[in-house]
C-alpha cells in the first residue's frame, strides 16, 4: 500500500468512526491537557449550538457556561487524578433557551493520560418529569410546611439580596446546599455563576488551587493554567460546604479575601479584585472548633454575619409525609416502576424513626424501597432493615416493664382501642404473628 492509499485508508476509517459516534445517543467531548476542546460529537454541537470550526480549541467554560448547575463539581471531577473520575449531573441552558439535564462521565484518554474524554448522556426527559412531579408544598427546591421550615424560608428571603457572607449550620443531610442555591436564586446575582465546593478531605494545596487558581509551573504538577472558583464565579456566588474542614493556612487566605475581595493566583505576585458572594456551611459547632484550635475565631466572626440553622428531620416530623411523597414520585419516574403509594404502616415507621441521616437518608430509604417493592404500594418488608429494626426495638421498650406475656398483649390492645393492626405494630411483630399469639393465649 503506497502513501496515498494509506492516507485514504486512514481518512476512511476516521470518517467511519465519526459516523458511528454521531449515530450514538451518547455525546462525546475530548479535552487536551489545557482543558481546551479538540473534538465534540454532533449531539454536543447540537445541544450547545456550536459548529465544528467554533469548537476546536474552545475552553470548556466557553462551551459550558460556568453558571450551569454543578459546573464546579464537573471541573473538580475533571481535575481529579483518577483513572475513572465519575459522573456529574449538569443542568444547563442551550443558546436557544432549552433547559437540559446532562449526565457527564469523565474518563482519561488511554492514549494520553493528560487529556480527558467526557461522555455526555441527555437525561432531560427523565429529570424534567421528576421536576414536574415535585410537590408544591415548600420553597424553591425545598419541601416542607412545618413552622421551623417556614422560619428558614423567611430567613432566606431576608438575606437573599444583601452582600453579607452567610453561614448555614445543620446536621449532615439536612439540605444546606439547597438553602445556598435558594439564596443565590432569589438574589440579584441569580444570573451569574453559582459554584459549590465541598472542602472536606481536600489538601491545603489542592483547596488553595481550586479557590484561587494557579499558573503553569507554580508547583510540581501544575502543567497548565487553572482558573480558581472565585475568579470563575465573578459576579456570582461561591458555596463552601464543610467550611469547618478547611486547613488553617487556607483559612487565613480566605479571611484576607473576605476582608479585601482580592485574590492572588498561586504563581503570581499581583492581586486582583473579584466580586463574589461567599456562602458557607458546616455540620460542626464552629465555636467548639475555635476552642480546640481547629478554626480561626476571626474567620468565624466574618462568615456568620448572616446565619441560618437547619433543623434535623426529627424536629420537623410533620414534613415527613410531604417529603416521602415527593421522593416516591421522583423514584417512580426514575425507575419506571408503577408505585403509587406508601402504606400507613410504613408511614408510621417513618414517623417513629430517628433519621440520623436526615432528609438525605429518607430519600435513600424511599429509593431502596422502590427497588425492592413487588407491588404498587410500599410496605414494611420493602424498607431498609435499620428502619424496621429501630421501630421493633422502640416498640418493645414500651412493654418491657410488663412481665406477663398475656398482659402485654392486653395492654397493647387497650392502647390501640382494639385495633389489632396497631397493637401488632406497637409490639413490633407482624399481624399474622400477633393473631397466632392471640389464639395461643386464648384472647
Amino acid at each position: 500500500m503506497n502513501s496515498v492509499e494509506s492516507c485514504e485508508f486512514i481518512r476512511k476509517n476516521r470518517n467511519d468512526l465519526l459516523a458511528i459516534l454521531n449515530q450514538l445517543r451518547v455525546g462525546s467531548i475530548m479535552l487536551d491537557e489545557n482543558g481546551n476542546t479538540v473534538f465534540a460529537s454532533k449531539l454536543v454541537l447540537k445541544i450547545f449550538g456550536k459548529t465544528d470550526d467554533e469548537i476546536t480549541g474552545m475552553p470548556l467554560d466557553k462551551l459550558i457556561r460556568p453558571n450551569a448547575k454543578n459546573y464546579g463539581e464537573l471541573v473538580s471531577t475533571i481535575s481529579a487524578n483518577k483513572a475513572k473520575n465519575g459522573k456529574v449531573i449538569l443542568e444547563a441552558d442551550s443558546p436557544g433557551g432549552k433547559h437540559y439535564w446532562l449526565e457527564l462521565e469523565v474518563q482519561e484518554d488511554p492514549e494520553d493520560l493528560r487529556r480527558k474524554i467526557l461522555f455526555l448522556y441527555d437525561v432531560t426527559e427523565v429529570y424534567g418529569l421528576r421536576k414536574l412531579l415535585k410537590g408544591k408544598a415548600g420553597f424553591q427546591d425545598m419541601t416542607g410546611k412545618s413552622s421551623v421550615m417556614e422560619k428558614v424560608f423567611t430567613q432566606i428571603r431576608n438575606i437573599a439580596d444583601v452582600y453579607w457572607t452567610v453561614l448555614i449550620e445543620g446536621e449532615t443531610g439536612t439540605g444546606k446546599e439547597l438553602v445556598a442555591r435558594a439564596i443565590h436564586s432569589l438574589g440579584n446575582r441569580k444570573d451569574k455563576p453559582f459554584i459549590a465546593l465541598n472542602c472536606a478531605g481536600l489538601t491545603e494545596s489542592l483547596l488553595t488551587s481550586q479557590l484561587f487558581g494557579h499558573r503553569k509551573g507554580a508547583f510540581t504538577g501544575a502543567v497548565s493554567d487553572h482558573k480558581g472558583f472565585f475568579e470563575t464565579a465573578e459576579g456570582g456566588t461561591v458555596f463552601l460546604d464543610e467550611i469547618g474542614d478547611v486547613p488553617l493556612n487556607v483559612q487565613a487566605n480566605l479571611l484576607r479575601f473576605l476582608e479585601s475581595h482580592e485574590i492572588t493566583v498561586v504563581g503570581e505576585s499581583v492581586s486582583k479584585i473579584v466580586d463574589v458572594r461567599v456562602i458557607t456551611a458546616t455540620n460542626k459547632t464552629l465555636s467548639d472548633e475555635v476552642k480546640k484550635g481547629n478554626f480561626r475565631a476571626d474567620l468565624l466572626y466574618r462568615i456568620r454575619v448572616a446565619r441560618i440553622t437547619l433543623p434535623p428531620l426529627r424536629e420537623r416530623r410533620e414534613d415527613i409525609p410531604l417529603l416521602a411523597s415527593r421522593f416516591l414520585s421522583e423514584a417512580e419516574a426514575f425507575s419506571g416502576k408503577k408505585i403509587t403509594d406508601i402504606s400507613t404502616e410504613v408511614m408510621a415507621l417513618f414517623l417513629n424513626y430517628s433519621w440520623p441521616g436526615n432528609v438525605r437518608e429518607l430519600r435513600s430509604a424511599i429509593e431502596f424501597a422502590v427497588i425492592h417493592s413487588k407491588s404498587s404500594v410500599i410496605v414494611p418488608d420493602d424498607l431498609p432493615p435499620e428502619i424496621v429494626d429501630f421501630n421493633v426495638d422502640v416498640s418493645a421498650l414500651a412493654f418491657d416493664n410488663i412481665g406477663d406475656e398475656r398482659e402485654r398483649f392486653l395492654e397493647a390492645l387497650r392502647q390501640s382501642k382494639g385495633n389489632r393492626a396497631k397493637a401488632a405494630h406497637s409490639l413490633g411483630i407482624s399481624r399474622a404473628t400477633f393473631y397466632r399469639h392471640l389464639y395461643r393465649l386464648k384472647l
